[in-house]
């Protein structure tokens, strides 16, 4: 093709204009033609549409014919003479066959040619463009002279822009000249040229005639004639009025239209043919009728963006007209009397719009979506009927026309691939198509409280009116007969489908908590969705088409279900499904027995590895949503599916290892692929596992599983790319997280994955590494706060990470700090030690100067030591091996205003004032109203500091309150006399009843009484008679002599000299304690490290926690000793005979450390019933009781398991004044050891308004740690704990006996 022939020509002529009429609007739009040029220039970076372009499409082929030849040959001269591959070096030949190619004759005599004939195709553009502005100039004259019968220029055209348009003005008495010639009875010519000369009149003025009723008359009767070229100028007028025109002129137009095509299906009567012939969409009739529904449907889907700022009457006529014309349906009777159904208005705005775009643009908007509502009420319900009976009838008829359905899916998704565009549409074709703009309708509808009421609905041929219930459980079952998508296709995703079409229904429903409610949490709806499940039990054969697909989608619908509170509720509690057993069980039930026999590949209909894996991996994820809540696993934990899923892992992990490596350019091959679905397989186990991590017993079924180590590692590298949990949780892995390092095993799994390291690598990059890339053009401001924003979510995240004094044992026991002589300054920390010693333990020079903001990062170390304090055996280990409190005291005796003397006054600053801070916390202990802490901030005025500062010990006297002295004589109350007036109590089954009800009446009416002797008369009683009951003695009692003389000899270690020294302080602070009661305390934690070392199991683990003793200070020893009044002898015998009862395994928590008396499995992980049980059941009672605080802590990353367990460890030390303390300790004892789980809930409730304020202000940890409980009081709150009892003792207790038996 050297050559263009004249024809040639024409074509490249014709090509280039409509190329440009194409990009009109957007060289119009130039401000010059330099800029017109760089359009043109740029069009294939800016046009997505260019390649679609006819001139774009020519130029291509033209390209082709005359350098195709040139390029193979070049391609193969330079593949087969220099040798290059296919692959890394693929550019270079690309590069190399494009030079020749541009070097050769061809290209040269190509451009030549195509250059010559572009210029004279420009050039006769441009002379016959200014033929035709001269040829409208003279004509613009003439008809400014012209009378009212003379002709007018058509200046009209499909692809033309309307706002591009000249208009002559028209008069009255023209329009009314033009209304007449539009008769009917008139010649087509005359009506024609009358047409034309309407289509140049401004639109305004048409539509304000007086003739325009006339006139409108006319051109519907214009609109309806058989001849084409009459009915295309009118839509071409009636689209130019749409265009330019306000709402108050397009609305009579869009009425008219609406009406004529009302009138056009009422006359007509037009039939869709039976058998495989369809409707051919250009037979003239359709073509008219499809022309004139896509001018109206276009309408539709624009007029939403402007109707708002008109009057409401203008958008009811456009809707009421568009119902009218959509609800008109034949007679039942006429369309059955005949083999051949009716073509309805419905059948073609569904080809046009298959997925009702127009409804589904109404609907949004409020101002819309109200009339819309208003008008299917009142006038139009049969549009609503028929879209259901539409839904019906293709549910009735799926199964016999199965294969034909998927044939007609097929053809409608390809119908615009390929240069053939359709125009035959078969019967089947049409009432698909009118069944899924139906079922986008009734989808919209339901999202809506309005249209929700709509139902139920009567139907034709249906007895009972049909509810929303009886709709969701039609589409359910549509979506089980869904045909399988045809094998040559497998890959194209089937977007009309009904399963598809049908799951985004219900996913849309899912996601709404009132439609989900109205619609899915219904007993047949959840019957329907597991129906097929219960029958595969059964061992029978489901009737699903495609069982691996509609399975997915099933345990898809029930995991959206399952994350809603109600629906969890639903599948857990409500007993109306059979089993396979016959028995009547819960959703829960069957879900979770499918999935044991999914993973156990018992399924004959699904023993395909790639099938069984998506599918089991579907209801795993299903039962996720379940145990991954309390209630959930609590329901869920008898079936041992944590044993299943790892069972499963490990096996599929022996699998994994066989998978080669993978070659670069290899195509992998079928062994290859099935071991790479393995991997992935394996990963989706490893998931689901890991979030038994959310609670604090599922934490303790993971670690059984012993698959912790690999859980958490995956976690991690989750965690660093910050993906998430998974498409149903709204939070990240901090929850998680913080509930993984409440424990030994967990933070040691956590260290070993390397999220320690990675968290101290980020904290020291916030704190002293610059963001190096990035241009500084402002300075960074100075940060007005102790903690930056910057550092805060690091901060917090160090918070979660060593809340629990079983990550401090495990992180930093025995761990010395490194203390160095020279740090570089390129050196960063990676370990927690070495972040104390850079941050915290600042005692040097040396390590002041190798920080560059000094200030800052001190600050933040002491704020995190601040934290760590708050929890006392923390404070104990770190005094114990790093002397923080020497070191602390010696930095402020530095920072006086003369040093070198040792005298002056101290210096008042941001890191002063942190220090002194914490040195108050770490030396007084006491409640709220027992030591007062110093402020952080400085007050204005002429003291800004009045808090005295010190630098050696004793503490100034302001830190400690005056307190009463405690009066500990015999008080004359109502339960010192119940308690006096019994003797044998052994003997008298219903003591401990009356016990109760005296307790709870002193408490409730008088609590201060219950304190001092009577408090410990009461104690001891209680736990006699208790211990000398068999149903009451959980525990063996211990065979210990008190009075051995290796007792007294024996050590004791740093931590517990500390805890000692602590605890005679904070009672001779309350004036419990004489001077000489340190020998007695001692001896006292002597025997008790004794008592339990003989009911010690021999463990073997490289836990810290586990080698030895336990590792904290016996602080429940302390109290006793404290209340006992320093009666070591009082203290050990009360020690004794609680030992053998259940509540010393929770209030006591140094009792049950390694014990024999715990599973060897469960003494081995470290991990104790406090957090397994009783704060699990905590989180449980709090989702349901105080919901506002579990959310709370949700959104704050933190856990009410991490708090409680540092509240109960330490008997509240520091959180609660001491009679409060006792009265925890007496109620637990009294009451019952439930009453810990109450106490903890009572607790966050009571703090609910400040945790809620402190989530705001993203400080919940800090704020819950270091702030004292103000104004709880046990005997406030003992109701409240009485109602918990009530409704949980039975399941709470019931787990609490069960500690002693092996998890499951």
């Amino acid at each position: 093709m050297s050559q263009f022939s004249a024809e040639a020509e024409a074509e490249l002529q014709s090509l280039l204009r409509q190329l440009l009429k194409s990009i009109k609007d957007r060289i119009s739009g130039a401000p010059s033609i330099e800029c017109a040029e760089e359009i043109l220039l740029h069009l294939e970076e800016t046009d997505k549409n260019f390649h679609n372009y006819e001139f774009v499409k020519y130029l291509r082929q033209y390209v082709e014919s005359s350098l195709g030849a040139v390029i193979e040959e070049e391609t193969e001269s330079c593949a087969r003479g220099e040798g290059y591959a296919v692959g890394s070096v693929q550019d270079t030949l690309v590069h190399a066959v494009t030079r020749k190619t541009r070097e050769s004759g061809e290209y040269k005599q190509m451009m030549q040619t195509l250059k010559n004939t572009m210029m004279v195709v420009v050039e006769s553009l441009i002379n016959k463009f200014e033929e035709d502005q001269l040829r409208k100039e003279e004509m613009h004259r003439e008809s400014q002279h012209q009378q009212s019968n003379s002709h007018y220029t058509d200046n009209c055209s499909d692809s033309d822009s309307s706002f591009n348009q000249s208009y002559a003005f028209i008069k009255q008495e023209q329009l009314q000249v033009l209304a007449e010639k539009l008769d009917p009875s008139k010649p087509k010519e005359v009506r024609w040229e009358a047409l034309q000369a309407l289509c140049c009149a401004p639109p305004s003025d048409v539509l304000s005639c007086e003739s325009w009723s006339g006139l409108r008359r006319n051109l519907s009767a214009a609109l309806a004639d058989p001849d084409p070229d009459l009915s295309d100028k009118v839509l071409r007028f009636f689209a130019k009025t749409f265009s330019c025109s306000p709402l108050n002129v397009t609305r009579e137009i869009y009425t008219s239209l609406a009406k004529s095509l009302e009138s056009d299906f009422l006359y007509h009567k037009l039939s869709l043919p039976t058998g495989s012939a369809g409707i051919d969409v250009n037979r003239q009739d359709i073509t008219r009728l499809l022309k004139q529904m896509r001018l109206m449907n276009d309408f539709q889907k624009e007029v939403t963006t402007f109707w708002i700022r008109h009057p409401e009457k203008y958008m009811e006529e456009i809707i009421e007209s568009t119902f009218s014309l959509l609800s008109f349906f034949p007679e039942h009777g006429l369309e059955t009397q005949g083999s051949e159904k009716a073509l309805k208005p419905m059948h073609l705005i569904a080809l046009l719009d298959i997925k009702a775009t127009w409804f589904k643009k109404w609907m949004h908007g409020y101002y819309s979506r109200t009339v819309v509502f208003r008008l299917l009420e009142r006038k139009y319900k049969s549009l609503i009927v028929a879209a259901l009976q539409q839904c019906i009838h293709y549910y009735d008829s799926c199964d016999p026309v199965r294969d034909e359905t998927a044939e007609v899916i097929h053809s409608m998704e390809h119908q615009h691939i390929g240069t053939a565009q359709r125009t035959l549409y078969t019967t089947k074709e049409l009432e698909y198509m009118y069944f899924v703009h139906s079922l986008c309708v009734l989808g919209r509808l339901l999202m809506y409280t309005n249209g929700r009421k709509l139902f139920p609905i009567t139907v034709w041929k249906r007895k009972d009116p049909v509810s929303l219930t009886d709709l969701v459980v039609i589409l359910i079952s549509i979506m089980y007969q869904h045909p399988k998508p045809p094998h040559s296709d497998s890959s194209h995703a089937d977007t009309l489908s009904p399963t598809t079409l049908v799951m985004e229904l219900l996913r849309t429903l899912g996601d709404r908590t009132e439609c989900a409610v109205e619609c899915l949490y219904q007993t047949p709806v959840i019957e329907t969705l597991l129906a097929p499940i219960i029958t595969l039990l059964k061992g029978k054969q489901a009737k699903l088409n495609s069982p691996e697909t509609t399975l997915i989608h099933i345990a898809d619908t029930l995991a959206r279900i399952a994350t809603t509170e109600r629906g969890l509720s639903l599948f857990l509690y409500e007993r109306n499904l059979v089993s396979g057993e016959g028995e009547g069980i819960s959703a829960a039930h069957v879900i979770v027995q499918f999935t044991q026999r999914l993973l156990a590949k018992e399924l004959p209909l699904l023993r395909n590895a790639e099938t069984s894996y998506g599918v089991s991996g579907a209801f795993i994820f299903v039962c996720r949503q379940m145990y991954n809540t309390c209630e959930g696993l609590q329901v869920l934990r008898p079936y041992g599916l944590h044993e299943c899923i790892a069972a499963a892992w490990k096996k599929t992990s022996s699998l994994s290892e066989r998978v080669p490596t993978p070659v670069p350019g290899a195509i992998p091959g079928t062994s290859s692929q099935e071991l790479q679905n393995v991997v992935v397989w394996e990963e989706t186990l490893l998931d689901n596992l890991l979030n038994f991590a959310a609670t604090p017993k599922g934490l303790l079924l993971l670690q059984q599983t012993g698959a912790i180590n690999e859980c958490v590692t995956y976690m991690f590298s989750r965690f660093t790319k910050k993906l998430q949990v998974s498409r149903c949780e709204k939070f990240g892995y901090g929850v998680m997280v913080t509930q993984v390092a409440a424990t030994a095993p967990g933070v040691v799994a956590l260290h070993s994955s390397g999220f320690v390291q990675a968290l101290v690598v980020e904290i020291w990059s916030v704190l002293e590494c610059g963001r190096e890339d990035v241009r500084v053009v402002y300075p960074k401001s100075t940060p007005m706060d102790p903690i930056d924003r910057s550092c805060l979510k690091s901060f917090l995240s160090l918070v979660n990470l060593l809340s629990s004094p079983y990550a401090v044992w495990e992180l930093l026991g025995q761990q010395p700090l490194p203390n160095k002589a020279e740090y570089n300054l390129r050196e960063m920390p990676t370990s927690i030690t070495d972040l104390i010693d850079r941050l915290i333990a600042v005692n040097s020079d040396v390590k002041i100067h190798s920080l560059f903001n000094y200030e800052q990062s001190h600050t933040f170390g002491l704020r995190l030591l601040s934290v760590m304090c708050c929890n006392l055996d923390s404070l104990l280990l770190l005094e114990s091996q790093y002397n923080i409190s020497d070191m602390l005291l010696q930095c402020q005796k530095d920072n006086i205003t003369d040093p070198s003397s040792g005298e002056g006054d101290f210096i008042i600053d941001g890191l002063s004032v942190e220090r002194n801070h914490i040195l108050v916390r770490m030396s007084v202990i006491g409640g709220p109203s027992e030591r007062r802490l110093p402020l952080r901030v400085l007050q204005k005025g002429t003291d800004p500091y009045p808090w005295p500062m010190f630098s050696s010990y004793p503490l100034p006297k302001y830190y400690i309150l005056n307190l009463p002295k405690t009066t500990r004589g015999k008080q004359d109350c109502e339960i010192s006399a119940f308690l006096a007036s019994t003797k044998n109590t052994e003997k008298d089954g219903s003591w401990m009843d009356t016990c109760r009800r005296q307790y709870c009446k002193a408490m409730t009416t008088k609590s201060n009484i219950v304190s001092g002797n009577v408090l410990a008369d009461l104690l001891e009683k209680a736990v006699s008679h208790l211990s000398a009951l068999p149903s009451e003695r959980f525990f063996p009692p211990a065979d210990y002599i008190a009075s051995g003389s290796g007792i007294k000899t024996g050590s004791l270690s740093s931590v517990d000299q500390l805890g000692i020294q602590a605890s005679l302080r904070y009672g001779r602070h309350l004036n419990l304690l004489r001077d000489n009661s340190e020998q007695d305390l001692c001896l006292l934690m002597k025997h008790c490290q004794e008592l339990l070392s003989q009911q010690r199991a021999k463990l073997t683990s490289e836990l810290y926690t586990l080698q030895g003793a336990y590792p904290g200070h016996d602080w429940f020893a302390s109290t006793v000793f404290l209340i006992m009044a320093g009666d070591m002898e009082r203290a050990l015998r009360l020690l004794l005979h609680l030992s053998t009862l259940l509540t010393s395994a929770f209030l006591w928590p140094a009792r049950l450390h390694g014990s024999v008396h715990l599973p060897m499995e469960i003494a081995q992980s470290s991990i104790h019933p406090v957090y397994s049980c009783t704060t699990h059941y905590v989180e449980m009672l709090l989702k349901t009781e105080v919901p506002l605080v579990f959310s709370a802590f949700r959104m704050s990353g933190f856990t009410p398991s991490q708090m409680c367990v540092q509240w109960l460890g330490q008997c509240f030390w520091n959180y609660l004044d001491w009679s409060e303390i006792c009265h925890y300790v007496s109620t637990c004892v009294v009451m019952g050891p439930d009453y810990q789980v109450y106490m903890c809930v009572a607790v966050l409730k009571h703090l609910q308004q400040d945790i809620l304020q402190h989530t705001q202000t993203q400080d919940l940890q800090v704020f819950l740690k270091e702030e004292p409980i103000q104004g709880f009081r046990v005997s406030n709150y003992l109701e409240y704990m009485e109602g918990l009892e009530r409704s949980y003792r039975t399941m709470v207790l019931t787990d609490m006996n069960n500690i002693s038996q092996r998890v499951s």
